[in-house]
Parts: C-alpha cells; structure tokens; sequence
C-alpha cells in the first residue's frame, strides 16, 4: 500500500488507513469496558497497538508491558498496578489483583513503570492532557504535519516508542510506519520524512555509510533517551546531510526539552522548553546558577505528573522527586546557555545507567543477580560503549558459576536489554567505613 499520503498505519507489514485503524479500535472498545485497569504486551503488531488504543479509549488505565520482560518484571507490574486483564496478542486473561489499593489516579490514561536507583519499578500516572500538550509542542517545534511519514522502530512501552511513536502520529494524523526492529536496513527502505531513534540505532546507522546516505530524502532526524556520541552527531551529518535534533524527557515529565527545526542544531544540546513547559538549573543551595554552570535540571509544567502510583511509588518517594516549591527534580547535572539552550552533562547519581535508549536500575539488576543462589554479593555500574552509551558491568562475589549463567539468568527474570555485558568476579566488593559499596572505584 502507498505509504506517501497522510493517515496511514504501517506496523510491520500490517498497513491500515487512519480511518481503518480508528474501526478497527471503535469495535474493540467493548473489550475493554468492565476494566479499570488494562495491562497490554506492547508486542510491535497492529494487534497490540489497536488494543492499547481502545483500551485507553474505553476510558481504562493501559500499562503497557514490554514485550520482553521477565516473569518477576511482569509479575510485580501487574500486581502493582492492580490490573485485571492482561491481553497479550491473541490471548486475554482475566485476573484478580492480590491488592486493590493504591490504584492508579482515576484521570491516568497511561501508566508506565520506570526504574529508579533503588528497588522495583514505579508506577508514572500520564494524563490524556499531558499527552496532547506533548505532542502538539513537539508538532510545533518540528513542524510535524500530517504530511510527514514517521519511521521508527522502538519499543512500544516506553514514552519515546509508545507516546510520541505512535499517539503523536495518530493524533496529529500523520502516517506511521513502526520497522519493528530498528535496524539500519529497516531505516533505509522505510522513505520516512521523520525519524526517531535512540543513540544506539543512530550510532549503528551511522556506520552503515549506505543506510545513512539512504536518509537523505527525510525532513527530520530525531534522537532521545540518551546524549548523542558527537561521532555519531557527525557521521549523520556527513553521511544523510542532517544534523539531528536531540530532545530530552523522562517518564516522570514526557519530553520537556527540545531542538528547533528550524534553527541551527547543536552537537550535544537539547534545545529549550517545549510550550507550557518552564526550566531551571541549580545549584545545591537551591538557587539558579549562572549561565553555562552546572547544576540540577528542574521542570514543571502541563506534561509533569503529580505523583508516582502503586505499591513501589510511596509517598516518600513522590516527595523527594519535587523541590519544595513544586519543580520537579530530573536527578540530572545540566547547564544552559545565554540563549536558553541546554546541555545534559549526566545523572547526579550513578546509579542509574542509559543503555540502548533504555534507562535501567543498576539495583533492579542486582537484586535479580542476588537472586541467583550462587551469588553472594553484586554490584552494577554502567561503563561508557560507543555502540549503547552504557553497558552494564556487575561486579559479583560467587562461587561455581559461569558468568553465561548470571547473565541469563538476569535476561530472563528481567529482560535482555537489563542483562549484564560483562561480569567480573571478585574476593569482595569494596565498602566504605558505613559498609555501603564504593562503586567508584567499581571499573573495569
């Protein structure tokens, strides 16, 4: 089917007109009605996205579920959420959640599950206001019409993949064309006008000199979720002629910060505030700092949430994610310019490691390895990579066991993407005078 006029839904090789798609989830509305509550697989098929979207129709919550997740991963995100119906492609299963409080905000359209530094995932309520304001601020800052044809191949559980992949495109009625997996070929033969991608898809299309030439037609090229490698910056550009804009967002907020289409684009910026969205930087003592000086990125706005929902996100941990005037605290070292642009420089924390696009918890991950009876002790860091920004290292004590076992055993209690790509083992892990492990002097 022509993908070249607005309105059109590619997933794979599905392909529905918007008019199509949007029958196809009126009729499925009515599956959803006696839920409050929805967990979907976001499996990348027609099958998923149409349910997710008339699940949110039927006025539930929808939790999207990555389509690799463990059954530990899973199983905390159903009982957290409450849900009481997970619909995986083909398959719906009924369930009684063991805990029906707290439940998500009766207002949650979406309710995505993020790691932090400590303990399970938490629970993000996102409003159907919060998405609209998003998505038409990033309509206008990247001039997205319902001309343009997006590619991409993220995940659809995410803010990026899910939000601004999909929602952006059927709301602002323009074609989508989801490759399933991001591969430079994928990328290539998908004559999109706009793109999205994270560091690691750009970093392996940009050293595919002919997938990247094969760009040159788009309009827009679009990178998130992590700093773009500036080799990575340069490849594209000489390669497809685009610079690419870099756009910067959490769960907790959607996207805050942007590049302009129409300006000129930066290596290593990720613009300024997208409409209804204000920012600062400051300094420990609270106050802004000057310009191009270090400090704590704040937000606040129409996308920010009010609060984490569940079991895992209590009250201590929503109050400690907002200053005391209301901004809320990203847990990322930025600086900003005379002109407004801001630069991520890092998490204040080290705990929280950016691999492939993915934000992972290095204490998610090492409560999966201590959960391996060979393992004593474990601890993880995030080690630079030029192909996935990090890669997580877990530094264990244990006895008789191959460092194949943990890294499986991480991949299936959790998923893939959270396993570690290497593992040293040693006598001991090194403590300070409190007992807590000094991860800085934790590296390969």
């Amino acid at each position: 089917m022509d993908l070249s006029g607005p309105g059109t839904i590619r997933i794979g090789d599905d392909v529905l007109t918007l008019d199509d798609f949007q029958d196809r989830v009126a009729s499925a509305v009515t599956r959803f009605a006696d839920h409050r509550v929805v967990a979907v697989v976001a499996s990348p098929t027609m099958r998923a996205v149409i349910d997710i979207v008339a699940a949110m129709t039927s006025g539930a919550t929808v939790v999207p579920m990555g389509a690799d997740s463990g059954e530990e991963a899973r199983r905390h995100i159903l009982e957290d959420s409450t849900a009481s119906l997970l619909v995986d492609g083909d398959h719906e299963t009924e369930r009684q959640p063991a805990t029906q409080t707290p439940r998500p905000p009766t207002d949650a359209t979406l309710l995505l599950y993020t790691s932090g530094t400590t303990g399970p995932p938490k629970g993000v309520p996102i409003t159907a206001p919060a998405i609209r304001s998003c998505v038409e601020g990033l309509a206008q800052v990247w001039a997205w019409t319902p001309d343009d044809i997006l590619v991409h191949g993220l995940p659809l559980s995410h803010v990026h993949g899910l939000v601004l992949g999909v929602l952006g495109p059927i709301m602002l009625g323009s074609s989508l064309h989801h490759t399933g997996r991001p591969t430079p070929s994928a990328y290539a033969d998908a004559a999109g006008t706009l793109y999205f991608g994270v560091p690691t898809v750009w970093s392996r299309v940009a050293r595919d000199r002919a997938a990247a030439r094969a760009l040159s037609g788009a309009r827009l090229l679009v990178s998130g979720s992590a700093a773009l490698p500036a080799p990575t910056f340069d490849g594209l550009l000489q390669l497809s002629g685009h610079a690419p804009v870099e756009r910067y967002g959490m769960t907790e907020t959607l996207i805050t910060l942007a590049a302009r289409a129409d300006a000129p684009r930066q290596r290593g910026t990720v613009g300024r505030p997208l409409p209804g969205i204000d920012a600062r930087i400051v300094g420990e003592d609270g106050e802004p700092v000057a310009p191009n000086a270090l400090g704590e990125l704040q937000v606040r706005g129409r996308t920010v949430f009010a609060g984490y929902a569940g079991h895992a996100g209590s009250p201590d941990s929503t109050s400690d994610s907002f200053a005391a005037d209301g901004w809320f605290r990203t847990g990322d070292v930025a600086s900003v310019d005379a002109d407004g642009n801001h630069r991520i420089v890092g998490r204040a924390a080290t705990d929280l490691i950016k691999s492939g696009g993915y934000r992972i918890g290095a204490g998610e991950v090492e409560d999966a390895l201590l959960s391996h009876p060979a393992v004593r002790e474990a601890a993880v860091v995030g080690e630079p990579d030029d192909d996935l920004g990090q890669r997580i290292v877990a530094f264990v004590v244990a006895e008789r066991v191959a460092a194949s076992d943990l890294i499986r055993h991480v991949a299936d209690r959790l998923s893939p993407h959270k396993r570690p790509r290497s593992i040293v083992f040693l006598d001991a892990l090194p403590r300070n005078a409190m007992g807590k492990v000094d991860k800085i002097s934790l590296r390969i």
